[in-house]
């Protein structure tokens, strides 16, 4: 049982369900604010830019990024994994949450869902891009062809991401999409327009809300889900494998795969923690997304950062310990200090100290500080995977080998595309689609009553 005066309460106002409807519909049904057009410029600007790297990058070649004989991977496998690990943050809220029957996840679910579906989509293009053929990329699909004994390589990395992000991407786009099957239709029955009525109508496949489409649409969820709360876990530890399955000085250890599913998961919570502290502001939805909502993702962060930075010092212990030359050399005289000790400290000061702010029950009702807190988590993991990627290869076995590595502007200018396409999708999804899921914070209104004594909660 929710226990609402000891946890906070799920819905402020004491709403009728009817008000409820109105209200996450308004901004769909109201004009449109200027703010929202402007950040659609910005975003499509971005994205032009990111169009014209591609373009360039695509009839010119990989030559024109920063990458070399010794840092063959930089800043696109960089963001791809970054990109992937904020994507994590949707089934994650939909599914471990649900399993551990946390309800306050109904009011932030839903743009968790969405932000993983585009993210995911611009993780996807990074791999896509560092082929250099991109336009041959069915040749890792692993289907009968008529090319001879020539076959997908099992073995490859890039074989590995294909079959995670498409399948990632799949179940995490069909659970968002299906999940809104209830809501799409209520849009469909509240439009207006005629135009609107008819599109809602065709994207609500006909849902009437009887008690047998509530029966299958929750049994879709339950399978949907039981296949995304796998793929949380196995996705990400796919993609520590295209690091720990090979030699190079801090990437061959153990420590892999959950070090990067908790990471994941880390930066996804607080991406979401920025979207919500966005979607309360701009819409008005305190009511929805009350303080307790907030204080509860923060809560999750600290908990997270403790491990994060359990796992920093875990590497370098195990590096000291192992008594390896090199391993010694890679994390005390090439990240703690020397070339990359600048980025190092940025990652371990932004993921495991910055977030232990979050004790104070001041700070965690901050909005502002709630803000900046997650923006400095996802600054941190993006140079956690910096540091990961290009202080191993740029400094090998091999002295002579050693190279230093610094993007350019084309290798900017894709990642800033990703960012306009994230903006971009995030806008759409703002203004077309219900932000919070209706049907379900509908469902758990009846346990958002404040409790009289601890029999009558008994007895709920």
């Amino acid at each position: 049982m929710y226990n609402s005066e000891v946890r906070g309460r799920l819905i402020e106002g004491d709403k009728s369900l009817g008000q409820i409807s109105e209200e996450i519909l308004a901004p769909i049904h109201a004009k449109t604010p200027l703010w929202w057009y402007a950040a659609l410029v910005a975003g499509l600007g971005m994205l032009g830019f990111g169009a014209y790297a591609i373009y360039i990058t695509l009839t010119v070649g990989l030559g024109t990024w920063g990458l070399n004989s010794s840092v063959a991977w930089g800043w696109d496998i960089i963001n791809f994994v970054w990109w992937i690990g904020i994507g994590h943050a949707g089934t994650a809220f939909s599914i471990f949450l649900l399993i551990l029957r946390q309800k306050w996840r109904t009011a932030i679910n839903r743009a968790a869902e969405a932000m993983t579906v585009v993210a995911v989509m611009a993780a996807a293009l990074f791999p896509l891009l560092h082929m250099g053929r991109p336009w041959l990329f069915f040749y890792i699909f692993p289907y009968p062809n008529t090319r001879g004994p020539l076959w997908v390589n099992f073995n490859s990395p890039l074989f590995w991401d294909f079959v995670a992000i498409s399948a990632y991407l799949l179940i995490s786009a069909s659970f968002w999409y299906f999940g809104m099957l209830p809501d799409l239709a209520t849009l469909r029955d509240t439009a207006k327009s005629k135009i609107k009525k008819t599109i809602y109508g065709i994207m609500a496949f006909g849902w009437t809300g009887s008690s047998r489409e509530w029966m299958r649409f929750e049994g879709l969820s339950f399978v949907l889900g039981g296949i995304a709360a796998v793929l949380v876990v196995s996705v990400h530890s796919i993609v520590s494998t295209d690091f720990a399955v090979s030699v190079e000085v801090g990437w061959h250890t153990t420590i892999f795969p959950p070090y990067f599913v908790v990471g994941a998961i880390f930066s996804g919570f607080a991406m979401v923690l920025t979207l919500v502290v966005i979607m309360r502001g701009l819409y008005n939805m305190n009511d929805f997304i009350t303080d307790s909502h907030i204080d509860a993702v923060c809560r999750v962060l600290i908990f997270i950062s403790l491990i994060m930075g359990t796992a920093y010092i875990t590497e370098i212990f195990v590096a000291w310990y192992s008594g390896n030359p090199y391993e010694i050399y890679m994390f005390f005289k090439n990240r703690l200090t020397g070339e990359y000790a600048v980025q190092f400290w940025i990652m371990f000061i932004s993921n495991a100290i910055v977030p232990q702010l979050f004790w104070l029950k001041k700070m965690r009702r901050s909005m502002l500080v709630v803000f900046v807190v997650s923006i400095i988590i996802n600054i941190g993991m993006w140079f956690e995977r910096y540091n990961i990627i290009v202080t191993s290869l740029s400094r090998d076995y091999l002295p002579s080998s050693w190279v230093s590595y610094s993007p350019t502007i084309i290798e900017i200018g894709f990642y800033l595309g990703t960012i306009g396409l994230f903006v971009t999708g995030v806008l759409l999804f703002f203004r077309f689609i219900p932000m919070i899921a209706i049907s379900e914070l509908k469902s758990v209104a009846k346990f958002d009553k404040p409790l009289k004594n601890k029999k009558h909660a008994n007895h709920e």
